[in-house]
């Protein structure tokens, strides 16, 4: 493994007992500038991870709760008179931050979510006539809580798109749950230390650019995005029947991403097959839009990719 990620990934498991693969998505996502969706019941340590990671790395941190009622000036930040100077200033907004927590995002309306996509991608913000840039680096992490679902909004397609990973996070197991309970009682969790930092992550990213993907590693990729738009291509035409749009050219682009950066973080210098495998589901899970059918045969979009990593022959 990367001993930089190592360091890092050490710190946050102070405080994040297991849930390791979120933690990579963290890493992964926070690497190539992208951001990620995690869903999962409550009281399941998602706060507490990227808070973690923020200390860890001595980035800024900050959390929105949305709610039915949030205004797009309530993240992005809005123009107040000041009656001393008798002017106009700029009061900056939370997404004014390094890692920002979208709590519950599946809550708040439309507005405020166009408002978020705009800093999401452009890593900008608009008020009144100014634009102004956010700090790099820039992660949203927004949580969905899919026990619950009266009061919320379905985040439509075009703004899932634009989250790189969705990671779908479970409960411990009953030995990680024994040692979270252990440390409680014992004297609590760690302190985190500051292993890294703005310079660090600017290093990796870096070096991720020099990591190597094969022409044929490319290829069966594309292959595997390509499967989800015409599966019958693919021999998929059970499946195919369930699919109502498949993926978009963001995904190909995530995928490639995010492969190389697991590549990176294990420590390695070119891609195979099985880092790709590590990060398919999660680049892919939320941008698969299945139709009714599959909703009444129970089938959902982990079920086609699955279906698609099987039809594909692996170089």
């Amino acid at each position: 493994m990367n001993p930089v990620v190592e360091s890092i990934k050490k710190e946050v498991g102070k405080v994040i007992v297991g849930h390791e693969h979120l933690v990579d998505a963290m890493l992964i996502a926070l690497l190539c500038e992208g951001h990620l969706l995690v869903e999962g019941v409550p009281g399941l340590a998602k706060t507490t991870a990227i808070n973690a990671l923020a200390q860890a790395l001595g980035l800024a941190f900050k959390r929105v709760q949305f709610t039915p009622d949030l205004l797009p000036s309530d993240i992005t930040g809005t123009e107040i008179y000041d009656q001393k100077s008798g002017e106009f200033r700029v009061k900056h907004g939370p997404v004014f931050t390094n890692l920002l927590l979208a709590d519950e995002i599946n809550r708040a309306p439309a507005k405020v979510q166009s408002a978020l996509l705009e800093v999401m991608q452009e890593k900008q913000v608009t008020i009144a006539e100014e634009t102004y840039r956010v700090d790099r680096p820039f992660l949203v992490l927004a949580t969905q809580n899919p026990v619950e679902q009266e009061g919320t909004y379905r985040l439509p397609e075009a703004q899932l798109d634009r989250f790189m990973m969705k990671v779908n996070v479970g409960y411990n197991t009953i030995e990680e749950e024994f040692e979270i309970v252990s440390r409680v009682a014992a004297k609590g969790f760690g302190e985190i230390s500051q292993v890294a930092g703005k310079p660090e992550i600017a290093a990796l990213q870096k070096e991720l650019h020099g990591v190597h993907v094969d022409d044929a590693v490319q290829k069966y990729m594309l292959k595997l995005i390509f499967a989800t738009r015409y599966p019958k291509e693919y021999g998929l035409e059970e499946m195919g029947e369930y699919i109502e749009f498949g993926a978009s050219p963001r995904a190909s682009i995530d995928l490639y991403k995010a492969s190389r950066a697991v590549a990176l973080i294990r420590g390695k210098d070119y891609v195979t097959p099985v880092d790709i495998a590590e990060v398919l589901h999660d680049v892919l899970r939320h941008r698969v839009i299945l139709n009714y059918k599959a909703e009444a045969a129970g089938i959902t979009s982990d079920d086609v990719v699955k279906a698609v990593q099987k039809s594909v022959r692996v170089p």
